[in-house]
């Protein structure tokens, strides 16, 4: 009987020749979700997705979609988004989205008419019939993903989809995967920019030089990070040995502002209450914001976690060139 759970990696390992890109990976997508397959360039992300699809086997551990192995009937109902971005430069934007819609299954005129929904939708209407090689390498990109949902897919893989698009294509790609998930589509996205995640997804899966870290919904994940309350105060005052005797033990400074850690139970009031009490000279306070780049910090060594920042480097030089 065929499973209704998008995607289970059960142990996956991938080793090439003596480097291991994967290890022991498992992670489930349930149906109906948006997870986000985060982490730095080089954490194993594009290697999972592939063998999540069957492109790459696994040397330990099964991949499994919609219940059994990758096939010719269950990759029918996936829509992938490679890493590699490729199109056939001589072709229109309407031929390569019908093209690739036919290929999933769909009739000659339905694909036809949904390359041009979505070419409306995208606003590249105008377009349509333009050769690939007359796109900038942004249009480009947006055919390339609209080719990969033009057949609807239940399932929705998107491997660094928002990786050379300027942040107005970026908010756009954003709409588009809500607008998927709104029309029933599970997805998931890798990227190495958290803020992608914490706008869109119900659970992440965090990686780091191939093995996972993290795997949990957002509250989970922001848990993990504990909870913080941001106090500034005048005049050289002692925050730290005011608070001890009333249970916040834990607090950083960090110039003029402490960062007061929040016990189980206390919230950002009792902290704030605390140092009134306390007789603090308050020139500030806020909760910290919880970042899913702080978590990832939190979870990785020093090496994994300027792997993240050479990633995010890397993005600022491709924009700029």
């Amino acid at each position: 009987m065929t499973s209704s759970v998008p995607l289970e990696m059960q142990g996956v390992t991938k080793r090439f020749g003596f480097f291991t890109a994967v290890r022991d990976l498992s992670f489930t997508v349930p149906q109906g979700s948006i997870v986000g397959f985060l982490g730095p360039n080089g954490a194993g992300k594009s290697t999972g997705l592939r063998m999540a699809l069957g492109v790459l086997s696994p040397d330990e551990g099964e991949a499994r979609l919609f219940g059994a192995p990758p096939n010719i009937n269950s990759l029918r109902r996936v829509g992938f988004l490679p890493e590699e971005r490729g199109l056939y430069k001589k072709m229109s934007p309407r031929a390569i989205i019908s093209y690739f819609a036919r290929l999933k299954g769909m009739s000659a005129p339905d694909s036809r008419k949904r390359a041009d929904e979505l070419l409306e939708a995208m606003g590249l209407a105008e377009f349509g019939r333009s050769r690939i090689s007359k796109l900038s390498k942004g249009m480009a990109q947006k055919v390339q993903i609209l080719s990969s949902l033009a057949h609807g897919p239940e399932f929705l893989i998107l491997d660094e989809p928002f990786s050379g698009l300027d942040p107005v294509n970026q908010q756009g790609l954003e709409d588009l995967i809500i607008e998927e998930h709104k029309r029933g589509a599970t997805i998931l996205f890798s990227t190495h920019v958290m803020e992608h995640a914490e706008r869109l997804c119900d659970s992440i899966v965090m990686m780091a030089r191939g093995r996972k870290v993290f795997d949990g919904t957002l509250d989970e994940a922001y848990g993990a990070l504990g909870r913080a309350v941001l106090i500034g105060v005048s005049d050289g005052f002692d925050l730290d040995t005011a608070l001890a005797p009333k249970g916040f033990t834990q607090n950083e400074k960090q110039g003029d502002t402490w960062r007061v850690s929040l016990p189980q139970g206390q919230d950002a009031q009792d902290a704030l209450r605390a140092a009134i009490n306390a007789g603090a000279p308050i020139t500030s306070f806020r909760p910290e914001e919880a970042r899913l780049r702080d978590v990832f910090v939190s979870l990785v060594s020093e090496a994994e976690a300027a792997d993240l920042d050479e990633s995010l480097k890397a993005d600022t030089i491709a924009e700029v060139i």
